[in-house]
Parts: C-alpha cells; sequence; structure tokens
C-alpha cells in the first residue's frame, strides 16, 4: 500500500466527467492520490474549467502550440516527467500519445473505454460510436475497459471491465448514459487498487 499519494496526471480533450469522478473520490478521502497536472489539446475545454476551478496545475498543449507532432509529444513527456507523475490517465482525451511519452511511461498510462474490449474498440470508436456499435450488433450487454495503453488504439493489456446491459428500447444516447455512470466508478477503483498494492506499476511484463 502507498503511504505518499500517488501522483496522477491526466490527459482530457472535452467535459472531463471521467477526470471530475477521481477528482471527488480524492476530494472525500477515499482515494490517497493526488492530481499534479492536466494537460488538454483543448484550450476550451470543460476539463480545463474543472481544473481551474479546482485550483490544480494544467496546460494547452495541442497541436495549435506545437504544429510538429515530434516536439508536440515531447513537449508532453517533458511536462509529465517534470510534475512527478507516477500514472497518466486519459479521461476523453482524443490523441493518439506519441512514442517517447509512451516509452517514458510505459505500463502507466490508462485509459477507459466504453464498450467491453476487444469488441467496439479501435480507431473511430470514441463518442456515441462504440455504443451506436453495440446495438447495431445486437449485444446483449455493454460496459467499460480499463485498459494499458499502448501503440495500437484499444489494444493494450485489460486491467478491469464492468458491464451493463443492453435494455429493450435502448438507444445509443441512452447506454451511453448508463456506461458512463460505470466508468465513473470502475476508473476510480483500479486507480484505487494501484494504491492499495493489488495493481503494481507498471502494468506490463
Amino acid at each position: 500500500m502507498l503511504i505518499e499519494p500517488l501522483k496522477i496526471a491526466v490527459l482530457a480533450s472535452h467535459g472531463g466527467s471521467n477526470m471530475q469522478a477521481i477528482m471527488d473520490r480524492i476530494g472525500d478521502g477515499r482515494l490517497n492520490a493526488r492530481i499534479v497536472l492536466v494537460i488538454s489539446n483543448n484550450s476550451k475545454s470543460g476539463a480545463i474549467e474543472r481544473v481551474k476551478q479546482a485550483g490544480l496545475p494544467w496546460k494547452h498543449l495541442s497541436s495549435q502550440t506545437h504544429p510538429d507532432p515530434t516536439e508536440l509529444d515531447q513537449a508532453i513527456c517533458q511536462a509529465m516527467l517534470e510534475s512527478g507523475a507516477e500514472l497518466i490517465v486519459l479521461a476523453g482525451y482524443m490523441k493518439k500519445i506519441g512514442p517517447e511519452t509512451l516509452r517514458a511511461f510505459r505500463g502507466r498510462i490508462l485509459n477507459i473505454h466504453p464498450a467491453l474490449l476487444p469488441f467496439h474498440g479501435g480507431p473511430g470508436m470514441y463518442g456515441i460510436h462504440p455504443h451506436e456499435s453495440v446495438l447495431a450488433a445486437g449485444d446483449k450487454e455493454s460496459g467499460a475497459t480499463v485498459h494499458v495503453i499502448d501503440e495500437q488504439y484499444d489494444q493494450g493489456r485489460v486491467i478491469a471491465q464492468r458491464r451493463v446491459p443492453v435494455l429493450p428500447g435502448d438507444t445509443p444516447q441512452l447506454l451511453q448514459q448508463r456506461v458512463l455512470t460505470v466508468e465513473h466508478e470502475i476508473y476510480a477503483d483500479v486507480i484505487a487498487d494501484i494504491v492499495a498494492g493489488k495493481l503494481t506499476l507498471p502494468l506490463v511484463d
């Protein structure tokens, strides 16, 4: 079990509700962790507004600040290293992680996907699209998957999954809302397992 708070950095693009769920768990004392940096590629994202209100450190790093992808990757990696982050959490981050950041934090970058991987994942499977895919396939259940980020979209080691039944009359939007509730729970639970020593970083062999 960690005695010092686990240092977490977050990458977010939009609303940051999964980040907020982690912040809430930290705030009420149920999670021994500290958010040391939030990076967004969207300077007007809801995630940035959340961290401003919470007084947390943040940066806007994107193709606007660094048009060259290699330089952007280096800037993100350097910012993460300087923050002292032990774990990087993706919270609706819509960009692929660059090779330098992947090397520096191998097995220490987590993502949550709104479906039961390996199904309904891969390029283009974000937002409402996984839920549309689940319903189109006629699946009887969906859910959320926490997995390790590697070089391929949605193919890293699965750490945890939680299932959500597909109900009669479900629309993609209704299913999305039920899955999102589970996302908020399972993401913070996985981080709590790292803090408790049930999962050991890095999360790869």
